[in-house]
């Protein structure tokens, strides 16, 4: 399925974790509570670290393939979605970076294009690196090639 030029990119871990800690640090209040007044908030502890548990794996089955001709979005643990959008209908690259994002040297990448079922493609969490230059030199090649010409 994939060749030497396609690129395949996953959320970084510590992105994952960083999605995850909320309820991570509610999973420890609770199990605080169950310490200094009942023993069953132990069960509420571990509902919420299986539920941390489960996000943290859901972030970390994203996948991104951008190849030649297209991207492929595949999401999901045990109902897989995958969205496939041409390369020829991206029309605008945004790269966002927040405090700790940049802290950690990771991006949020995010596409616009005309694809009905896809306006807003958005690469999140993926490491830093020259992708969008690689994104935008493959878009070109694809309407080069299907001769598709952008019209303001």
């Amino acid at each position: 399925m994939t060749q030497n030029d396609d690129i395949l990119l996953r959320p970084a871990m510590l992105f994952a974790f960083f999605k995850a800690f909320p309820l991570i640090l509610l999973a420890l209040t609770f199990l605080m509570l169950a310490w200094y007044l009942s023993p069953y908030f132990i069960l509420f502890s571990l509902a919420v670290c299986g539920v941390a548990w489960y996000r943290l794996l859901y972030i970390r089955s994203y996948k991104y393939l951008v190849s030649a001709e297209y991207i492929l979005i595949t999401k999901g643990i045990f109902f897989k979605r995958i969205d496939q959008v041409e390369m020829f209908r991206v029309k605008d690259y945004i790269i966002t970076q927040p405090f700790m994002l940049q802290i950690c040297k990771l991006m949020y990448l995010t596409l616009k294009s005309t694809d009905e079922e896809n306006k807003v493609i958005r690469f999140e969490g993926i490491p830093e690196s020259g992708i969008l230059d690689t994104i935008r030199d493959r878009v070109l090649n694809a309407r080069k090639n299907n001769n598709i010409y952008e019209l303001n």
